[in-house]
């Protein structure tokens, strides 16, 4: 039975306010790779793994989240693509590839198979790609936008972090939908992106606004149908005073409020009333029954052309911590990966 070095990603410790890489290090750890009898488990070599805002509140020592917090000096964990080498679970044989929850390590042996799936590899579709396109961002988005925003065709759709994992998928949806949509993102070049290459109709800097409000009017003259809010704060409060009756708004995450202690409130939330708007905030867990239909859908139109997906991908393991960094100051363009291995 051979022993290896496994190469880990920990938590140093709990923390407050903007993640640091200082906050998580490189651990050598041995791992025998093998599934041990009797234990239902299975061994994965991991290939690409998942940075996504959602871990930032796993670094805190609350447990009356939705999901568990990370424990300090062991590995990170989250969604990752990796390929079983040894196997005691029936479902899982050597060779499979799975998508689902695994350590920031280079070796993992999984027990909780919830959430887990196995993937057919296809060579038109990387498959880094069943972490964003096919993976809980997109179905976020899928969900988001036909369970929450019940869409219709001709509405005035607006999506923040728009070039993000789940944002440039809403839009892209939302327009083969045949919606009206605007995007809003951090830099020129994501701007760019969303015009050019995801085929949104507009799209603005919200760095180079000073006025929210007015920027929203400009876009929307008619105001705001669907809005699908992934950073929270100001942009929210905004989109409150620009939204029409009976607007919808789905609350997939508030990227903005993350590392803030003390964040200020919303101020427009009066709107709500006289509006008559739906305001929901959602878990892509809650519709797992869709994951069929959206693989269905989403494969289909990424093959024939209608809908394009971009990835930022860092190589290494030491690599994760940089890079989960920086998507709190948007460093990223598109959906962030690590590749640990290709094979």
């Amino acid at each position: 039975m051979a022993t290896v070095e496994n190469r880990q990603v920990v938590l140093e410790r709990y923390i407050e306010g903007v993640p640091k890489v200082t906050d998580m290090a490189m651990k050598i750890g041995k791992i025998e790779l093998k599934a041990p009898k009797g234990s239902g488990a299975f061994l994965v070599k991991n290939l690409y793994l998942s940075c996504d805002p959602y871990m930032r509140g796993r670094m805190r020592d609350f447990h009356g989240s939705y999901i568990p917090p990370f424990v300090p000096s062991q590995p990170i964990e989250g969604f990752g693509v990796g390929k079983v080498l040894d196997s005691d679970n029936p479902d899982f044989k050597p060779g499979d590839f799975i998508s689902g929850i695994t350590g920031w390590e280079e070796y993992s042996l999984i027990h909780n198979t919830s959430q887990l799936r196995k993937i057919q590899p296809d060579d038109a579709i990387p498959l880094s790609y069943h972490l964003g396109l096919l993976g809980m961002p997109g179905f976020t988005a899928y969900v988001g936008f036909y369970e929450i925003c019940s869409p219709k065709k001709g509405e005035y759709v607006f999506v923040s972090a728009a070039s993000g994992a789940v944002g440039q998928l809403v839009g892209q949806l939302a327009k083969l939908h045949g919606c009206y949509v605007v995007g809003s993102a951090g830099s020129r070049q994501k701007v760019d992106l969303l015009k050019n290459k995801l085929g949104f109709d507009e799209a603005f800097n919200y760095k180079e606004e000073a006025d929210l409000d007015a920027a929203l009017k400009r876009y929307f003259p008619e105001g705001i149908d669907i809005y699908f809010d992934n950073v929270g704060g100001e942009i929210l409060d905004a989109a409150l005073l620009n939204m029409r009756i009976h607007g919808r708004i789905a609350v997939c995450g508030m990227v903005s409020l993350h590392s803030i202690s003390d964040p200020k409130g919303i101020h427009n939330l009066y709107c709500v009333v006289p509006k008559r708007i739906k305001m929901q905030g959602f878990l892509q867990s809650d519709y797992l029954d869709k994951f069929p239909e959206f693989l269905e859908h989403v494969t289909k139109n990424f093959k024939e052309g209608k809908i394009v997906y971009i990835e930022d991908m860092n190589n290494g393991l030491e690599s994760g911590p940089a890079a989960f960094v920086g998507l709190f100051s948007g460093q990223n363009i598109g959906k962030q990966v690590i590749c640990v291995a290709r094979d």
